[in-house]
C-alpha cells in the first residue's frame, strides 16, 4: 500500500496473528491470554488490521471496528474505533505511526465514516493527527457504610442480586436503553458481553468474585476482594437509565456488609456526592480522559447531533493531518444544525482537535478560548458557541476498546 524509509504498510494476514500478538505484548507490557486471543478477532477482525513490515518482520500495527456511537440529543453517528496502535521499540522515529495513520484515515474517509475514536494510552501523541480528548472519567472511593444518605434522598428500592444466567438475560437490554441516552456510549458487540463481561464472572481476577445487581432501569457489576486493609468492593460498571435507578443502586452498594471501601468510576457531574450527608466521603482519586476523537467530516459530524441554543457563525477549522478543515457556515435553529463549506470570513478559529473535544459536550469552548486554542472575534459569539455545544447528559464511554 505505502512505503516509508523501507517500511511497507499493508493489510494484515491471518497467519500473522502470532507476530502481531508478540508485538502488542512488548509494546503494552502484558501477556495476551487465551481468552484475549479468542476475543480480539471477533470484535476486531485481522482482515481489518494494518501492519508496517520491515522485511519479514511486523514492526507496527493498527486495527479498527466501525461502531455506532450516541451523540447529544440521542441520535447516533458511525465512528471508526481504532485499537492496538503499536510501533516496535526497535523502530522508533521512522515515521511508522504516521504512515499507519495515513492509510488508516484514508480508508476511513473512503468508507464515509464521519468520526474516528480510540482510548489512548498516552496523551502527547495524537494531537498532531487532529485528535482531542472528548470524554472525561472520574475515579473515586467511598468509605463504605460511613456514607449516610441525606433525609431528602429517596429510597426507590427495586434492586435485586441476580445470578450470572439472569444477568445475561437482562443486562444487554438495560445497557442498550442507557447507551441510547448517553453521548459517547457505543453499541456493545455480543462478543464483548460474552467474553469480557460475563466470562469474567468465571475467570476471576485474583480470586475476587463478581456479582450483579439489577434494577428495572439499571444495573451494577462489582467485585469484592479482601486485603490487609479490609474488604473492597470495586464497581466495574454501573449503568442507570433513570435517576431513581442510580439512587437505588448506590443505596445498596454503600450498605454492603463488611465493605470498608467502595471504588468506582463515573462522569464529571455524577450526583452521588450530593445524595449523602458528607460529600467529602466521595473522594475523587483521579480525573482523566476516557475517549479521544477526531472529526473526519465536519458537516456530517456536526449535523448528526443536537444543540442547546440557536447559532449562526462561520468556523475556521484547522486540520494539520488530513483535508477535513476549512471554513464552515454553522447555522443552528431549534437544536438542529446545518453546516456547509463557505468562503465567508470566520467568526471563530479552532483546530479540528478542539472541535472534536467539544463534540460530545464534555469539554467547554470557553475553557479552550482561555487557553488560546479558540480565537473569537466577539465574546458574545464565543458565549453562544460555548452554550450551544453543551449537553443535557454527561458523556460517558460505553465500553473500553
Amino acid at each position: 500500500m505505502a512505503s516509508t524509509n523501507g517500511i511497507v504498510v499493508r493489510s494484515a494476514r491471518t497467519e500473522e496473528r502470532d507476530q502481531i500478538l508478540r508485538l502488542s505484548e512488548i509494546c503494552f507490557g502484558m501477556r495476551v491470554g487465551p481468552a484475549d486471543i479468542e476475543y480480539g478477532p471477533r470484535v476486531f477482525p485481522t482482515e481489518r488490521a494494518l501492519v508496517a513490515v520491515d522485511g519479514d518482520r511486523i514492526v507496527g500495527h493498527t486495527n479498527d471496528h466501525t461502531m455506532t456511537v450516541t451523540v447529544p440529543g440521542g441520535g447516533t453517528v458511525r465512528a471508526c474505533g481504532v485499537t492496538s496502535v503499536v510501533v516496535a521499540p526497535t523502530h522508533r522515529r521512522r515515521g511508522i505511526l504516521r504512515a499507519l495513520y495515513t492509510e488508516q484515515h484514508r480508508r476511513t474517509e473512503a468508507e464515509g465514516v464521519p468520526l474516528t475514536i480510540f482510548t489512548a494510552s498516552e496523551g502527547t501523541i495524537y494531537g498532531r493527527f487532529g485528535y482531542g480528548p472528548t470524554v472525561v472519567e472520574v475515579d473515586f472511593t467511598v468509605r463504605g457504610r460511613a456514607a449516610e444518605f441525606r433525609p431528602s434522598t429517596p429510597d426507590p428500592g427495586g434492586v435485586q442480586v441476580v445470578s450470572l444466567d439472569e444477568a445475561k438475560t437482562v443486562l444487554p437490554e438495560i445497557y442498550d436503553r442507557w447507551r441510547r441516552l448517553v453521548p459517547g456510549a457505543q453499541v456493545r458487540p455480543e462478543a464483548r458481553w460474552q467474553q469480557r463481561v460475563f466470562a469474567d464472572s468465571i475467570q476471576t481476577e485474583d480470586g475476587a468474585p463478581q456479582f450483579f445487581l439489577t434494577h428495572p432501569d439499571g444495573y451494577a457489576i462489582l467485585r469484592r476482594a479482601w486485603s490487609d486493609e479490609g474488604n473492597t468492593a470495586t464497581v466495574r460498571e454501573l449503568r442507570a437509565v433513570t435517576p431513581e435507578a442510580h439512587i437505588a443502586l448506590w443505596r445498596v452498594l454503600l450498605n454492603l456488609d463488611l465493605v470498608k471501601k467502595v471504588v468506582a468510576s463515573t462522569s464529571d457531574n455524577d450526583p452521588l456526592p450530593h445524595l449523602v450527608t458528607d460529600p467529602r466521603l466521595v473522594h475523587v482519586t483521579a480525573r482523566h480522559d476516557a475517549l479521544w476523537a477526531r472529526i473526519m467530516d465536519v458537516p456530517a459530524a456536526l449535523t448528526a447531533r443536537t444543540y442547546q441554543r440557536d447559532l449562526d457563525l462561520v468556523l475556521a477549522v484547522d486540520d494539520p493531518f488530513r483535508d477535513a478543515g476549512g471554513n464552515f457556515a454553522l447555522r443552528i435553529r431549534d437544536g438542529l444544525a446545518e453546516c456547509e463549506p463557505t468562503d465567508r470570513s470566520p467568526d471563530l478559529e479552532l483546530g479540528i482537535d478542539v472541535l472534536s473535544s467539544l463534540y460530545f459536550g464534555a469539554y467547554r469552548a470557553r475553557t479552550f478560548a482561555a487557553a488560546n486554542r479558540i480565537q473569537a472575534k466577539d465574546t458574545a459569539e464565543l458565549r453562544a458557541f460555548d452554550e450551544a455545544f453543551t449537553s443535557d447528559r454527561d458523556a460517558e464511554l460505553g465500553w473500553f476498546f
